[in-house]
């Protein structure tokens, strides 16, 4: 305990930098997973948003356990309002179902769980991003994910990418135990995958990617509605550039806020930043990942989270 105090405090200096410097209460984290997600989640933490910094010298904190393929990719994080991280992610190419766990520090896990979500659709291929987020209005978490039915969308099913045709689906819990019917998310008549929702005051974004393949589009856009489970208004124009971007993570950062995702044939993140939530300003070229980063999730945590991990991970570097 006395070296935790120690340490503690010592951390408290480092992030101050000076007398002079404010310390937020708060400070960033990112899970993501690298390669094919085969050894597990990866978290690394930012002051400011833009510099971040691996966790465990960058080996994963924990491995994958469910599924045929033993994988966690995609991994979403978030804390609810207990203050226990939950946190949901792909397990395999073509599984009708997704991969669930929480913890109380990011540090010691539950068992993790396989929760079949598209079991009653016997011919659904595959359950891909899944994200997870809690709603104070409603006092549940909603869980939405992507799937492809063959046969289910015919009109887009010449647009997609080798039969991926996806549309998004939910089920909604309070528990992680007893779960709703599986309903249909977002449809606007497009091929449609990697969704993460925003509340800001009365409203819902989704951002989202447009995943048509033919003509490419490979893009972010945003839609919104009034209520967690819609209906979701057709999506805006784009609001990343001239490349191929998927996996959005949106987080408030001072007066801004600044949507991550995944210029994944470049092999980089990306990021753009708003004011408004309706003008957006590509800030890529600030941004400094550890190397090798797929995307997933970014979420504020208190400090005393990020000291816990920083002495139970010594390996992590601090700059």
């Amino acid at each position: 305990m006395r070296f935790f105090l120690l340490f503690s405090i010592g951390l408290m200096f480092v992030f101050a930098g000076n007398a002079q410097k404010k310390v937020s209460p708060e400070v960033f984290l990112f899970s993501y997973f690298k390669n094919n997600g085969e050894d597990g989640l990866h978290l690394a933490w930012s002051e400011d948003g833009l510099h971040w910094q691996a966790l465990n010298n960058d080996q994963a904190l924990l491995a994958p356990a469910v599924g045929n393929d033993k994988l966690m990719r995609d991994p979403c994080i978030i804390q609810g309002p207990d203050g226990r991280f939950h946190m949901v992610w792909t397990v395999s190419w073509n599984e009708r179902g997704i991969g669930y766990a929480s913890s109380p520090d990011l540090i010691r896990w539950s068992d993790q769980k396989f929760i079949p979500v598209m079991q009653a659709e016997p011919e659904a291929r595959n359950c891909w991003a899944p994200e997870v987020f809690y709603d104070s209005a409603t006092k549940q978490f909603l869980i939405f994910w992507s799937t492809t039915i063959p046969g289910r969308f015919p009109e887009t099913e010449a647009s997609a990418d080798k039969g991926w045709n996806h549309r998004m689906y939910y089920v909604t819990t309070r528990d992680f135990e007893t779960f709703s019917p599986t309903k249909l998310f977002y449809n606007q008549g497009f091929n449609v995958i990697d969704g993460t929702l925003l509340k800001n005051k009365d409203t819902y974004y989704l951002f989202l990617k447009d995943e048509t393949r033919y003509p490419p589009q490979k893009n972010i856009r945003i839609a919104r509605s009034g209520k967690l489970e819609g209906p979701y208004s057709i999506a805006s124009e784009p609001i990343t550039g001239a490349y191929w971007a998927e996996g959005p993570t949106v987080v408030q950062a001072g007066k801004k806020w600044i949507v991550y995702f995944d210029k994944y044939t470049n092999h980089s993140m990306g990021a753009v930043s708003s004011s408004d939530l309706i003008n957006w300003t590509d800030i890529s070229d600030q941004l400094h990942f550890p190397g090798g980063v797929r995307h997933g999730t970014v979420l504020k945590v208190p400090r005393q989270v990020l000291a816990k991990l920083l002495a139970h991970f010594p390996d992590s570097e601090i700059r």
